[in-house]
């Protein structure tokens, strides 16, 4: 009898541990905070709301002071992140509510269209498990906007923003499904003028934050094998003010003087100032949990964590005065800092937002980075993190080189806010320089302001009339980045006069 010895290589029968992990996809987990202010995490100056898990991701990884969200509010913010186009080219440009447009869908807001393109479409089709736990904001279920529609294996949380005003909601959504929650649910608006303001009577059966990050903790342990992406779009600090009490028992009596009684929207609170805290600090708990599962399931590190804010904390009403809106004091926790505005306002309290981002062995650990960045951004910023080829049309740029050169980069391309809400307002930023104009909507616009950003980020000193070339400048940006958008329309006076 013959023997046949066949020799095969060695690499053919065993594969080195750490080239196979080299070959492994990275994962990426995205995480929005809702209406947080710049300066209400510790890594960015906060002093009285305790946010370790957050310092820590800071210490871990890289922390930007530069960094601005799509737009003033929840929507159009989304939707730059989403797509990576402009509020000049976005598809959504304010909060509308679908059912204006669409009276088939009794909750959620305007869809993106059949046509949007998003990231987690080119990351779910590329191979990627993709879920998202949070509020969405962008399309009701059923609507061409629909998260399953725009990347999304998994979607779990609030379609519609105005049922996120509750924390003990009606329902949720896993996917297409109703998700029972609450019955009765406890409403997001109610006043109290007279009489004893209890925490419990605005307190029901099932708190959604709770639900929601244990579905994230699950998908992160369901697909450690990667790769995945997972957007987690949390809804703190939104008001209303429904943390649970143990959360307000952490924060000290002394800090409430008087209670909220809804004044100025939203739901009463007998401790307001401590509730407020108190979501601050469950976002950051949540941040914990998130990067716990990440190292029990054994990918923390072949993944990028990146945190951020839809936009600047809450403005102020004139029911109260003393506070802001849902019983918000921002001026008591310094929440924007020196920053000048308030969600709602494209000035730097309004969309300049803290962003922190995390990957072992790429991102320099404990570094700041002054990179002036938007949401426009991420969507290649993404592609390039993952190797994915970025489609054409895009407006931001790249922020992958400043994350792993640890450096600081200078902008090619101005970053713009077309913003048709809140009177109507405008802004582009290049290099150091700032432009607004606000009151478009008035019948009286208000003239451009030009601020230099680094040696007066609190935009305390209009230096227009020393920068007319800017303002050419800035105008015929304008001219060339902004498209018609006959749902979100804005006129602004010499640029779009005869478009519109």
């Amino acid at each position: 009898m013959r023997w046949i010895v066949l020799v095969l290589p060695l690499c053919l029968l065993t594969v080195p541990a750490a080239a196979a992990e080299g070959d492994r996809k990275l994962n990426v987990v995205f995480i929005l905070a809702d209406d947080l202010g710049w300066g209400e995490v510790g890594a960015f100056g906060q002093e009285r709301i305790p946010t370790p898990n957050l310092d820590r991701l800071a210490r871990e990884g890289m922390r930007f002071t530069r960094h601005y969200s799509g737009a003033p509010v929840c929507a159009p913010s989304r939707c730059v992140l989403m797509t990576g186009k402009h509020l000049g080219h976005a598809e959504v440009r304010g909060n509308q509510q679908a059912k204006l447009k669409f009276p088939q869908f009794t909750e959620g807001q305007y869809p993106l269209s059949q046509q949007a393109l998003s990231w987690p479409m080119l990351l779910k089709k590329a191979g990627y498990a993709t879920g998202a736990m949070g509020k969405w904001g962008l399309g009701p279920v059923g609507s061409t906007g629909e998260p399953n529609r725009k990347g999304f294996d998994l979607f779990f949380g609030y379609n519609c923003q105005s049922v996120a005003h509750s924390y003990f909601p009606p329902h949720l959504w896993r996917n297409r499904e109703r998700f029972v929650l609450n019955d009765p649910p406890i409403p997001g608006h109610l006043k109290k003028p007279e009489g004893e303001v209890k925490l419990e009577d605005y307190q029901g059966k099932q708190y959604a934050p709770k639900l929601m990050i244990a579905e994230a903790e699950k998908f992160i342990a369901a697909h450690a094998g990667g790769p995945f992406l997972l957007y987690l779009p949390f809804i703190e600090p939104h008001v209303s003010m429904q943390p649970p009490a143990e959360s307000v028992n952490r924060f000290p009596k002394e800090w409430d003087t008087e209670v909220y009684r809804g004044e100025n929207g939203y739901l009463p609170h007998p401790r307001p100032r401590a509730a407020y805290a108190a979501m601050i600090s469950d976002l950051d708990s949540y941040v914990g949990r998130v990067l716990t599962a990440l190292d029990l399931a054994g990918v923390s590190g072949r993944t990028l964590v990146v945190f951020s804010s839809d936009n600047g904390t809450t403005h102020d009403r004139p029911a109260n005065p003393k506070l802001h809106v849902g019983g918000a004091d921002p001026k008591f926790f310094n929440s924007t800092r020196d920053l000048r505005g308030f969600k709602g306002s494209v000035y730097e309290g309004g969309i300049r937002v803290p962003m922190i981002a995390k990957l072992p062995g790429k991102i320099m650990a404990g570094t700041v980075n002054e990179t002036p960045g938007y949401f426009a951004d991420w969507f290649p910023t993404l592609c390039d993190a993952t190797g994915i080829e970025k489609p054409e049309g895009l407006d931001g740029e790249s922020l992958w080189p400043a994350l792993t050169d640890g450096t600081t980069h200078a902008r090619t391309r101005p970053m713009v806010w077309v913003f048709p809400e809140y009177q109507g307002q405008v802004a582009v930023q290049i290099g150091d320089l700032k432009a607004v104009r606000t009151g478009l909507k008035t019948k009286k616009p208000g003239a451009w302001e030009v601020y230099d950003l680094v040696k007066d980020r609190g935009e305390t000193k209009d230096i227009a009339g020393e920068n007319a070339t800017f303002i050419k400048e800035v105008e015929s940006v304008l001219r060339r980045e902004v498209d018609n958008n006959d749902v979100f329309p804005l006129t602004i006076p010499g640029i779009n006069d005869s478009k519109s």
